[in-house]
């Protein structure tokens, strides 16, 4: 065994279908985790369902709106013990904010906050009885800086930066580990309209020292190392991935 072995953990990865999602489940799977994949859609998850059952582990799909934090919390309860959760779904809306609505803004936070909130505070609360557990967050860039159009996002990706720290104040001494990763500029659908715009995405590129976007593998070995007792002193801490975008 080495500290990255995941062998006999469960971990809930949400947003799971596609993009970061998916590449976190895979290498959680490939060290040894089953998977619990969330998507509102189930057959959203029938490709990377597979491909966890390739890498010998169980994979259990969960399918949940998880702008709804009633339903995610009761249904939260049902799932049985899970040793690490990734919270990684997220949406954006992007609109200066004159011609954002509060309903867009709300949207926003429903999920990339609201619901972390939630179904962390539902699962921490079993790794806290066993003494032992592993939350990550993919949180932003935009934990760190404000963005352009996009206030909901970012405003919501410094609160989880903030509640990792909160949330590593209290649980940490009790065993269970709360931690965060900031992605820098990913070949995500999230970030389509951005590489569809050829000027704003060669000024990125050109800001990016590794000389890239990053693509959604390359978070996959900092959630391992995050869900791993490799980690085990790491907490409270926003992990950045970013090709040294945050250095320049």
């Amino acid at each position: 065994m080495t500290p990255f072995d995941l062998s006999g953990r469960v971990a809930l990865v949400t947003g799971a279908g596609h993009g970061i999602g998916r590449a976190i489940a895979i290498g959680l799977a490939r060290a040894g985790a089953d998977v619990v994949l969330h998507a509102r859609r189930a057959d959203d998850l029938d490709e990377v369902a597979s491909a966890v059952l390739r890498e010998g582990r169980t994979a259990e799909r969960w399918v949940q709106d998880l702008a709804d934090p009633a339903a995610v919390a009761g249904a939260a309860d049902a799932l049985g013990a899970v040793d690490i959760l990734v919270n990684n779904a997220g949406v954006i809306h992007r609109a200066p904010v004159l011609e954002q609505t509060y309903d867009a803004w709300r949207g926003v936070l429903a999920i990339n906050l609201d619901a972390v909130f939630v179904l962390t505070r539902a699962l921490g609360a079993g790794m806290l009885a066993r003494g032992r557990g592993k939350v990550i967050t993919v949180a932003s860039l935009l934990s760190f800086q404000g963005g352009l159009n996009v206030a909901g996002y970012a405003a919501s990706k410094h609160a989880v930066a903030g509640l990792t720290r909160a949330l590593a104040n209290e649980w940490s001494a009790s065993g269970v580990q709360v931690n965060a990763i900031a992605p820098g500029y990913i070949e995500t659908a999230n970030t389509g309209a951005l590489r569809a715009d050829a000027d704003r995405e060669r000024a990125i590129r050109d800001r990016i020292p590794a000389g890239r976007w990053g693509r959604p593998e390359d978070l996959a070995g900092a959630a391992v190392f995050l869900a791993s007792s490799a980690a085990d002193y790491v907490a409270g801490h926003v992990l950045v991935v970013d090709g040294g975008w945050m250095a320049r």
